[in-house]
């Protein structure tokens, strides 16, 4: 698993990591008021949750960005070394491209079931 994180970049997947720790602060944070069932103003508690969602959808645009990077990369040492390219290369190279588009769909999908646990949970209230 850490040969993946550093396979995918450092910079995006710690980039991703603490997007996915803000994440999970802001669950904390914003749904134990609804878990705890205060008294609070439902469309207040809907839109303190509903950060968890956008938060997720960062990480996952973060993800894209971090692919989208890689494959730039990948396309510009293809351009300079023309003659010596290998579909295994290639094909290795979209694999790595690819690290920090799943870790951001995890955090992302992730964000989605929470936020719609905790929605579920306030619609019952």
């Amino acid at each position: 698993m850490l040969d993946l994180f550093y396979q995918g970049g450092p910079l995006f997947m710690g980039l991703l990591t603490i997007i996915l720790i803000i994440m999970i602060a802001v669950t904390v944070i914003n749904g134990s008021n609804v878990l705890k069932g205060t008294t609070e103003n439902p469309d207040v508690n809907r839109r303190k949750i509903g950060t968890i969602k956008s938060v997720g959808l960062f990480a996952l645009i973060i993800g894209i960005l971090g692919q989208l990077l890689g494959l730039f990369s990948a396309f510009k040492a293809i351009e300079l070394k023309a003659v010596e390219v290998s579909p295994s290369l290639i094909a290795g190279g979209f694999k790595v491209s690819m690290i920090t588009t799943i870790y951001g769909l995890i955090i992302f999908a992730l964000s989605i079931l929470i936020w719609f646990g905790l929605n579920s949970r306030l619609e019952r209230k």
